[in-house]
């Protein structure tokens, strides 16, 4: 089953933010539909579209997995599934 979520991340920038959560995606086989970064003074942030495969990587241990992530690179990942997401802001 697929799942579509929103990634956000936020924290101040460094080398290997992008390349360790793309890894983590990667090894849970999702896919990234989209991307935007932006680098505002030194604080880095970027939004992710992904599709998760959860026959393959649950939603709750793809959390799990950036939860780790974040630890490991200082900055705040939020992980949301985009229905909730888009109910959240709708108008």
């Amino acid at each position: 089953m697929k799942t579509s979520a929103v990634i956000s991340v936020i924290g101040k920038d460094r080398t290997g933010i992008v390349a360790a959560i793309s890894a983590t995606l990667l090894e849970c086989g999702a896919n990234i539909d989209d991307i935007r970064q932006t680098i505002l003074g030194d604080i880095f942030t970027m939004t992710m579209i992904v599709s998760l495969d959860e026959e393959k990587c649950s939603f709750d241990k793809t959390q799990d997995m950036l939860a780790k992530d974040s630890e490991s690179l200082g900055v705040q990942i939020t992980l949301q599934r985009k229905d909730v997401f888009d109910y959240m802001y709708k108008i």
